[in-house]
């Protein structure tokens, strides 16, 4: 299956693995890279010399392309940039920001730089300062979101940029992907789905409660301080919603949120703990590897697309 996207990364299938906070670590990401998608390591707050051994040991079990999800909000996103060109890191994607002011540093170093967006704006913007692709991730999406759903946002982003799109949100299986293709996308960015992966290194509980998912099991919390978190239901997220809605302060709020997708990848917690995970969760019901996962979904795709 060749696009834009398969040229522009050098990778056999046009699926992205989504760069998830605690989530995503050189296990799960080289594991996709090597079955032929764009495996992402998720930088998240962690300090330049953890996101450095992790691509180091990236680097060790895998020779394909791969890449680092840097979530811009971080204190230490400055000295993961530079990290980013030392370690000669093939594709860059960015969250939670505007990665403007590190864009010369990694265009020059041959970086492919791909930023998360969720308004036709910002996608415009990002193709303007040089950016080599976008991710159009909709609301459906796992943890940090944006306002429009993925079927609105992906045509209208595709209409309004040259470079290509990659779609988010929502997207777990072949029907996913041939939607997002026909809507404009020339690839599509999964996470839920690859969380209950064999090599996904996340605590068994956090798997087992998006496999058990329904449609219906996703909540969002902090849209109140303008960050909105979608995850599964739980202890955690309803007692946050309570004390939002009783115009709890930011500082309560975070206070409760604090260090809980920690709690739920590594300890297990699936009370206290914020299980992010997409609207789509209802629709994953199997583990299985993540070479079994994107050949299952690009077959799929393939069987319905003209």
């Amino acid at each position: 299956m060749k696009t834009e996207i398969t040229k522009l990364l050098g990778i056999e299938y046009p699926i992205v693995q989504g760069g998830m906070a605690w989530v995503a670590e050189y296990h799960l990401a080289s594991a996709v890279s090597n079955a032929g998608g764009l495996g992402l390591i998720g930088a998240a707050n962690a300090p330049a010399d953890w996101v450095r051994d992790q691509v180091q040991k990236m680097k060790e079990l895998t020779d394909k392309p791969f890449g680092v999800n840097i979530m811009l909000m971080s204190p230490y996103a400055d000295e993961v940039a530079k990290v980013m060109v030392e370690e000669k890191v093939p594709v860059v994607t960015t969250g939670a920001g505007n990665p403007e002011k590190y864009l010369s540093i990694w265009k020059d170093a041959g970086i492919r730089v791909i930023p998360v967006v969720a308004s036709v704006a910002m996608a415009k913007r990002m193709e303007r300062a040089g950016a080599d692709a976008v991710v159009a991730e909709g609301c459906e999406a796992g943890g940090h979101i944006g306002e429009t759903t993925t079927m609105v946002l992906v045509p209208q982003i595709a209409d309004a940029v040259q470079i290509p799109v990659i779609a988010a949100g929502g997207i777990a299986d072949g029907r996913g992907m041939a939607a997002a293709f026909m809507l404009g996308a020339k690839g599509v960015q999964m996470g839920t789905h690859f969380v209950v992966t064999k090599e996904c290194q996340v605590h068994q509980n956090y798997k087992d409660r998006i496999l058990k998912a329904k449609d219906i099991d996703t909540r969002v919390t902090g849209r109140s301080t303008g960050h909105p978190v979608r995850a599964l239901r739980n202890e955690m997220t309803r007692k946050y919603l309570e004390m939002e809605g009783n115009g709890a302060s930011l500082e309560e709020l975070e206070l409760l949120a604090v260090g809980g997708l920690r709690k739920a990848v590594v300890d297990g917690d699936v009370k206290g703990g914020s299980l992010m995970a997409g609207q789509i969760a209802g629709l994953v019901k199997e583990s299985m590897s993540c070479k079994e996962l994107i050949e299952k979904v690009v077959s799929e795709a393939e069987a319905l697309l003209p």
